[in-house]
């Protein structure tokens, strides 16, 4: 994220262009025009980073599902493949499934492969308590999402279907078309934390299943999973997709586009792509390419990831500091601002359940560093403004929580700060610990640099709103000493 590697690849990323480069194909293939131009090292430079982005989120899917399936039963925040996970506490700072977790929300999950036959969801009335099950396809795209905002609170079933899937559902489910075989369900209940609460949601999560349509109205026990010992379990998800070489993760990319296909909408880079050997339901071999190529290939994991990474301040609006998006959840061809929020976000909801500003500076435009003390002043009824609930959460420089006495990982509306006379609201923002006047407000930092994330769910439409604009958030302002 140098500027020197921004001002190296600047002439790379112009915009897309059908290239005519000198990569050989397959053969059978038929993708390569006979008399192609030699493309230039530029294009061919830009030709590999595109097909690096576009196969980010897919690829980072099938790793992240790896991990959080690696187990023989459901157990802490993973379970096999058909099963659900129901947290009965927040994640802490020894998570490192999934970056950006929320400290807001019990999570129910799971993964599912609808190839064969569809799953069905059962969801129970949840007595106008706050949720969402949002369903993320191998892509990323929340392609469904029941919950209070878009379905109510009354019980709901629902059949999951894979692609091409065609048949009869009993009465009273619902079908919701996945476009691809393996499906995230990452359900999100609302819960303020206390002992009476806990148990409220708990009664919810273990009235929700899911079972596969031949199992529906039977009693059924999903099967134990198998463990692989050869995945790495400790290691975080984005550092073992970053640590692929370009031969394993396009590799591994062709295999997963077989049971994931890509959208109509992706034709134009699907041509683009198969320049490199790179075509859906065909094995991907690198060997078949010509040198200068494969030397482009193996030279692209670093250079694509910085650019992944070089990104997060153009997704969206940048406001005093904070920079979200209102297009999150649904990335059409956006391929770089999808890869963007899976390398910082994976699971994003869509962002009329979710807006999500994120800042790595203050005010000034200074990166955060647990060195400094900072302020987050809210004047009078101008906390952020959502239906479903706001919190503010911190994460180390690699989004993650982070450690603190409090074992506080967010501060939100559920909270019983302590208000100014005027009713305006500071947060304090530090490493060390502010007194006790201040602890209702505080949220711990850490020693070196951090990231803060700010998330609206079920963020209000009706001015003031961050939708349109008409609430603008704060900046982060480092305290003042008197």
């Amino acid at each position: 994220m140098t500027s020197r590697f921004i001002h190296s690849t600047l002439a790379g990323l112009m915009a897309l262009t059908v290239l005519g480069c000198s990569a050989q194909t397959p053969s059978g293939t038929g993708t390569t025009p006979a008399a192609a131009p030699q493309a230039t090292a530029e294009d061919l430079t830009e030709l590999v980073s595109d097909a690096y982005v576009f196969a980010y989120p897919l690829v980072t899917m099938e790793m992240t599902r790896r991990v959080m399936t690696n187990e023989a039963e459901a157990k802490g925040t993973r379970a096999p493949m058909g099963h659900l996970v129901r947290m009965r506490v927040y994640p802490d700072a020894k998570f490192r499934d999934v970056t950006a977790p929320n400290a807001d929300t019990l999570y129910t999950t799971g993964w599912f492969d609808v190839a064969k036959e569809p799953y069905v969801l059962t969801i129970p009335d949840s007595k106008d308590r706050y949720y969402l099950f949002p369903m993320l396809d191998g892509w990323t795209n929340v392609f469904e999402v029941p919950g209070k905002r878009t379905t109510g609170t009354a019980a709901q079933t629902y059949a999951i279907t894979g692609p091409g899937w065609t048949g009869t559902l009993p009465a009273g489910v619902k079908e919701l078309k996945s476009p691809t075989a393996i499906v995230w369900i990452l359900g999100r209940i609302y819960c303020t934390g206390t002992p009476e609460d806990y148990k409220a949601v708990y009664a919810m999560q273990d009235a929700i299943s899911v079972v596969p349509l031949s199992a529906y109205g039977k009693p059924y026990t999903p099967p134990p999973g198998t463990v692989d010992a050869t995945i790495d379990m400790k290691t975080a998800v984005r550092d073992q997709v970053h640590a692929l070489d370009a031969a394993s993760y396009f590799t591994l990319f062709a295999q997963l586009m077989k049971a994931n296909p890509p959208t109509a909408a992706d034709a134009p880079i699907l041509a683009k792509i198969a320049r490199l050997g790179l075509v859906p339901g065909q094995e991907f071999d690198m060997s078949t390419l010509d040198a200068v190529t494969v030397q482009a290939l193996n030279g692209v994991p670093k250079l694509a990831q910085e650019r992944i990474m070089a990104n997060f301040k153009n997704i969206g609006h940048s406001v005093n500091g904070w920079t979200y998006s209102t297009k999150l959840g649904v990335y059409g061809t956006n391929y770089l601002n999808r890869a963007t929020v899976t390398a910082i976000g994976l699971g994003a909801n869509r962002s009329l359940d979710a807006i999500y500003p994120t800042a790595e500076v203050d005010v000034e435009g200074q990166p955060f560093t647990g060195d400094q003390k900072y302020v987050l002043h809210f004047d009078k009824g101008q906390t952020p403004p959502a239906e479903g609930f706001w919190s503010l959460t911190m994460y180390d420089d690699k989004y993650f929580f982070v450690d603190n006495t409090l074992n506080r990982y967010t501060v939100s509306s559920r909270f019983k700060f302590k208000y100014n006379d005027d009713g305006s609201l500071d947060l304090y923002i530090q490493k060390d610990y502010p007194g006790k006047d201040k602890e209702a407000n505080w949220l711990p930092a850490p020693a070196g640099k951090f990231a803060l994330m700010m998330r609206l769910y079920w963020p209000r439409e009706a001015q003031p709103s961050l939708v349109d604009g008409s609430w603008k958030i704060p900046g982060v302002k480092k305290a003042t000493t008197t």
